[in-house]
């Protein structure tokens, strides 16, 4: 949830309007055209001239429970957070996530290193919107229980006098259809190229005959990495959940290791909507990586066999932060030599014995689960070379690294991460942030 620092109101991807992203070949696919919302939310987004005015979309977003809800939340971990980001743990700490109201979110300005005064912004923002949303529009001394989100240019005071004008507003905006929850969506956006919504209904356990809803919006489309960094998600439900049921939902709990704490009673119902909701957030955040700024390729590295997830999770995540794997992938090239490299010193200051190069396999795999070792235990292997390309070409590319191919039915644990590719586009996207 913290602000991404820019240093110019510039968008690049309005300068350079001949970038060729994955949304621009298929926007449509990733768009929504309808979907199923939460009983009990109201949504409204309307602009109050954060973003310029050649963007034509809102920057200023309200997402409001009817009546006072239970809520969670987890935060970025710079060390350099927003104003935002003290407002909201604030108010997660006093209330203990009992009685939350929602969320109001600015984009195009992130309020981060603006001190005093840029923390007293964000608080105003809070209570303003707490005070329409509550109908106590007469107490300005009241505590709020709506959280604060701000994303944008860092080093930059929020035009606050546009803000407050313009709460009134934005509160008599507010409506559940689809039309609501997608501007909402395209309010929430900075560089991103398409409104970033995801919503389903699900059914739990003990009331398999309630159908319920959830929706989310979130926003990329750089600075991701690690711990969410200037990503901003907005998940609400109307399944009746307590707030320490909530906060304990993610990040998901380890494997084999069970809830100490019930959901209206029922541990197999928090089982239940905690897969709901991991699964959920995955959609969210394969809609971030696909728009990736300058991105056209989505990419899937899977390690398996590793000794714990948190090794898996490690090694694949050098491989994804490698420039040389990145820019190969946008090459079209299938270099297994990329890959085993950033294999090969993800470990290097940790115990021997988790890599082992005879055990070790490399493949891509292509569309129907095909796969194509490239090196198959430590050995390099014989790959069709034409099918190879072939593959390289598709949009989505998968990796996978096996630890332990050997044969046996206990392959150890599994992770999975996503990435992008790294392109001439994101070069030119983010050297112009200063002219």
């Amino acid at each position: 949830m913290s602000s991404r620092t820019e240093l110019s109101k510039k968008s690049p991807r309005e300068s350079f309007p001949h970038s060729a992203y994955i949304a621009s070949q298929s926007i449509q696919e990733f768009v929504p055209t309808s979907g199923t919302y939460p009983k009990g939310f109201q949504v409204g987004s309307i602009n109050v001239g954060i973003k310029p005015a050649s963007k034509s979309q809102p920057d200023l977003v309200l997402v409001a429970s009817e009546k006072p809800s239970n809520g969670a939340a987890v935060f970025t971990k710079n060390e350099f957070p927003n104003a935002s980001i003290t407002v909201s743990k604030e108010i997660v700490r006093r209330t203990k996530g009992w009685g939350v109201r929602g969320v109001i979110a600015n984009s195009w300005c992130g309020n981060t290193i603006t001190g005093k005064q840029g923390l007293e912004d964000s608080l105003i923002m809070s209570k303003e919107a707490g005070r329409y949303i509550s109908g106590e529009t007469t107490d300005a001394e009241a505590e709020s229980s709506v959280m604060v989100m701000h994303t944008g240019m860092g080093g930059q005071r929020l035009p606050i006098n546009n803000i407050i004008k313009g709460i009134p507003t934005l509160h008599a905006s507010m409506g559940n259809s689809h039309t609501h929850w997608l501007e909402a969506a395209r309010g929430l956006s900075t560089t991103d190229t398409f409104p970033k919504l995801v919503s389903r209904t699900f059914t739990l356990p003990s009331s398999p005959t309630i159908t319920y809803s959830i929706a989310g919006l979130t926003k990329g489309s750089g600075m991701i990495h690690p711990n969410m960094a200037t990503t901003l998600g907005i998940i609400c439900t109307d399944a009746s959940i307590s707030a320490p049921a909530l906060q304990n939902c993610y990040p998901p709990l380890p494997r084999n290791r069970g809830p100490e704490i019930s959901l209206d009673s029922s541990c197999e119902d928090f089982i239940s909507f905690q897969r709901i909701l991991v699964e959920f957030m995955a959609d969210m955040a394969k809609l971030v990586v696909r728009d990736g700024e300058g991105a056209t390729k989505f990419i899937t590295i899977r390690v398996h066999g590793a000794p714990s997830y948190a090794a898996g999770k490690h090694i694949a995540s050098v491989i994804a932060r490698s420039v040389l794997f990145k820019t190969g992938i946008y090459g079209k090239e299938p270099n297994w030599g990329n890959v085993v490299a950033a294999l090969g010193y993800s470990l290097m200051n940790t115990g021997k014995g988790i890599i082992v190069g005879e055990l070790t396999s490399v493949s891509f795999v292509a569309e129907g689960g095909e796969v194509l070792k490239f090196m198959e235990r430590g050995v390099l292997g014989v790959v069709d070379e034409q099918r190879a390309k072939e593959v390289m070409e598709k949009e989505d590319v998968e990796v996978l690294v096996e630890l332990r191919d050997d044969g046996k039915e206990d392959g150890g644990e599994e992770a999975v991460y996503w990435t992008c590719d790294l392109t001439h586009e994101f070069v030119t996207i983010n050297s112009d942030f200063g002219n």
